[in-house]
């Protein structure tokens, strides 16, 4: 006796969906404004009259960029998903789930977070308070991630779209 197909309502499809595609937007929001931060917050705290630039600040505005990339850019998805059908959200999802460079960037980025987080606070212990060291060191590293993935992709060790190497002899 053959059991009888599983079916997901078009519902339950559609809010796993806008649930992948949010996630997906805030992660890189949180990377494109870590990357983009600390150079914007260098070149406006230089061009002040007292230069108000330290290590402390830069760090807090590292991870208060990340933070507001991460819920804009979820904002964002999320009114540009409520407006579009059922097929196309499905679509979306597929052709993010499966861009290889794009998980590439984030799987850099995600190292790059985790390295930052350990070695910021290892090098700059007394320049700033320990919240700012931990999550302005992993901002920074996921914008360093994201150079690093761009950079080797340049030099043309993009990740793989073949299939296995090996073959049957």
């Amino acid at each position: 006796m053959a059991a009888a197909p599983i079916t997901v309502s078009q519902t339950v499809a559609r809010s796993a969906d806008t649930e992948y595609l949010i996630r997906r937007s805030t992660s890189k929001g949180y990377q494109y404004f870590s990357l983009l931060t600390p150079p914007l917050y260098s070149i406006y705290a230089s061009t002040r009259t007292p230069s108000i630039w330290t290590v402390s600040r830069c760090l807090r505005a590292t991870w208060v960029g990340g933070v507001i990339g991460l819920s804009s850019a979820g904002l964002f998805e999320y009114l540009r998903v409520i407006r579009e059908s059922n097929e196309t959200i499905h679509g979306r999802r597929l052709r993010t789930a499966y861009d290889l460079s794009s998980l590439r960037g984030d799987d850099h980025s995600m190292i790059g977070s985790v390295l930052g987080a350990i070695l910021t606070p290892a090098l700059l212990w007394k320049r700033a308070r320990s919240v700012h060291l931990f999550l302005g060191g992993a901002g920074i590293g996921a914008g360093v991630g994201l150079l690093t993935h761009w950079g080797r992709t340049i030099l043309g060790d993009g990740p793989q779209t073949s299939g296995p190497s090996h073959t049957r002899s």
